[in-house]
């Protein structure tokens, strides 16, 4: 009896139709709502989601129709998403393992497959050792809370993720923020810093909305001078930045200087979900014992980490993949410079292209799709008032002929927007 009576109050008791809360406050609480919609629309910045009816991956179908659509604003930098390879592990995985937990981590929900990928991350980032979020945004929510006291604090990069700011936002730790990539502004607070504890330094190895790579050897430098400690968000560079993929730190010398990594499973490595903090071992025996995400957060799925498992296999077997990237995001950039764009950033496979106007971004990107070319504008509130653009985002799967088809689709809908001469 009780099985049906669940059934019957998922399906509305047979009343049918949405049901709306009644009285006054939720009237007030509706007009509000409504308001504030209605005032995104206006400024030109709401966010549409276009359903997308196949697999993730250079070409794709959407739900409206069009087929053969160029993915041009995927974060699926090595094309993993989508490997046979990687799919076939996830089946491996789920047929193997289920389909969940139903448990956090520390009462019944820690499998084989979690330590065996929490050991490859460590392994592949040379640290002691890594532990598994449900995120990275979950990971930057939970690291600073547990490490750092009111005695202590975080020097946090004015343009760092949304999920640093609010990592930081939790912890009771003195805050400053020094402006982006300024070595001059972070030492003058590392100096004012020295009053405190702990210092640590808190910054996105690359920059999501700008394409740009924090300057980790300054950072560094400075942080040996002051006796501060280093955190990089990794999200955006590992798989495809260094010799070997393994981010920021590696291009730029700095591995053995960086104390702290952050990072993410849902992008270059298979894009399905999850994120991770390596480090020393210490730490990561205090976050299993104190960070809150970690803690009330169900474990990943088997079928994730079997994606991300195979993923950093097929990476640490070879760094043909990620070397792949270099050559595809020079042939983006500089054919889009010689068209007359701007685009922010050097050297890495975020390209933005710069517009300014946050209605130019959309009417933009709209025509874009209408050339067979999916991306995505980007304006206030993700990125400042005057600074929207069109991200492009270059795969290692993307062509040549694809890179070429997308220059001359942004210089058509340039020219008739005038956004080009």
């Amino acid at each position: 009896m009780w099985r049906a009576a669940a059934v019957r109050a998922l399906r509305g008791g047979g009343a049918g139709g949405p049901r709306a809360a009644s009285g006054a406050a939720a009237a007030e609480l509706r007009r509000r709502l409504e308001g504030q919609l209605e005032d995104i629309r206006g400024a030109g910045t709401w966010k549409s989601e276009r359903v997308i009816a196949s697999r993730q991956g250079p070409h794709l179908r959407l739900a409206a129709g069009g087929d053969g659509i160029l993915n041009f604003c995927a974060n699926n930098y090595l094309g993993l998403s989508s490997h046979p390879e990687v799919i076939r592990a996830a089946v491996e995985a789920l047929e193997k393992f289920g389909a969940g937990l139903s448990s956090v981590r520390f009462i019944c929900g820690t499998q084989s497959i979690h330590k065996d990928l929490e050991e490859k991350i460590a392994r592949f980032h040379q640290r002691e050792d890594s532990i598994l979020y449900a995120s990275c945004f979950d990971a930057n929510a939970g690291i600073f809370e547990a490490l750092l006291s009111p005695e202590d604090a975080v020097l946090s990069d004015e343009l760092n993720h949304a999920s640093i700011i609010d990592g930081i936002r939790l912890c009771k730790a003195n805050k400053y923020r020094y402006k982006h990539m300024d070595m001059q502004d972070l030492e003058a607070k590392l100096q004012d810093a020295q009053k405190h504890r702990l210092r640590l330094v808190a910054t996105d190895g690359a920059f999501s909305m700008d394409g740009d790579i924090a300057p980790l050897r300054e950072i560094c430098q400075l942080a040996q001078k002051y006796d501060a400690l280093v955190f990089i968000d990794e999200c955006h560079a590992t798989g495809f930045l260094g010799p070997n993929g393994r981010g920021t730190d590696e291009l730029l010398g700095v591995m053995d200087k960086v104390t702290i990594i952050n990072s993410t499973l849902g992008k270059a490595l298979g894009g399905a979900a999850g994120g991770y903090t390596t480090g020393p071992k210490p730490l990561i025996d205090l976050l299993r014992q104190r960070s809150r995400p970690y803690l009330f957060s169900n474990s990943l799925p088997p079928a994730v980490v079997g994606c991300a498992s195979k993923a950093l296999d097929l990476l640490m077997e070879s760094n043909a993949i990620a070397q792949s990237m270099a050559a595809k995001t020079q042939r983006f950039r500089s054919k889009m410079t010689a068209a007359g764009f701007t685009i922010s950033g050097k050297d890495h496979p975020i390209c933005p292209v710069m517009l300014g106007d946050a209605r130019l971004a959309t009417v933009m990107a709209e025509d874009m799709l209408n050339r067979g070319i999916y991306v995505i504008g980007f304006s206030y509130p993700v990125v400042p008032k005057g600074k929207a653009r069109i991200r492009v985002q270059i795969s290692a799967v993307h062509s040549d002929e694809d890179i070429d088809r997308c220059v001359e689709a942004f210089t058509e809908v340039g020219r008739k927007h005038g956004a080009l001469p």
